[in-house]
């Protein structure tokens, strides 16, 4: 069965963007990059909250950007390819091919969707990703943690959820960034 994957660039301090909503620290080198695209290669459907959606539908037109680098380019296809779900109660309408507007949050919806699914899903952005969470979806998280502090924001995951992970895999990078991936533990 597919899985449903949280993955997201942190600060050493768990937050994805700064109090003024900064990320640029967060900002992937070529090395980074090339293997976040690789863990997104499976991949068949992304769930965004509009906000997150906002900033993601860059990648719909990236390819047309010259003297794009090749991991950027490569990026841009994965994720034109995939399809996207984006819960809103304010968007209208899809700025980007293959994308949906959902009015609500449905856990059981959701459910639904992985059972069926024949790629993997990803939900991006904290907030959506809380939701998820909290409603026992998510199957793996995949963080980056970037060494750098910035000392409050958008927290990565929620407050008040209590949830045991048991460690999957790890990698260090030239830069500093460590990848971790978890899965809930089970427990008795």
């Amino acid at each position: 069965m597919p899985k449903l994957i949280y993955s997201a660039i942190t600060s050493l301090d768990g937050y994805v963007a700064d109090e003024d909503g900064n990320f640029d620290w967060a900002e992937p080198d070529e090395e980074v990059h090339s293997f976040v695209n690789e863990l997104e290669r499976p991949v068949g459907t992304y769930l965004y909250g509009r906000r997150m959606y906002e900033v993601m539908a860059y990648w719909e037109t990236a390819s047309a950007v010259a003297d794009q680098p090749s991991v950027m380019q490569d990026f841009a296809e994965i994720w034109q390819s995939a399809e996207k779900v984006v819960f809103s109660k304010t968007l209208k309408q899809a700025s980007t091919a293959r994308t949906r507007i959902e009015r609500d949050f449905d856990p059981e919806a959701i459910r639904q969707l992985k059972s069926t699914a024949a790629r993997d899903i990803s939900v991006g952005g904290p907030e959506l990703a809380a939701q998820a969470i909290t409603a026992g979806l998510v199957d793996e998280f995949h963080l980056f943690l970037t060494p750098v502090v910035v000392g409050g924001g958008k927290q990565a995951l929620p407050d008040h959820v209590c949830l045991k992970l048991a460690l999957l895999d790890e990698r260090r990078f030239g830069n500093g960034v460590v990848y971790l991936r978890y899965r809930p533990a089970l427990t008795r």
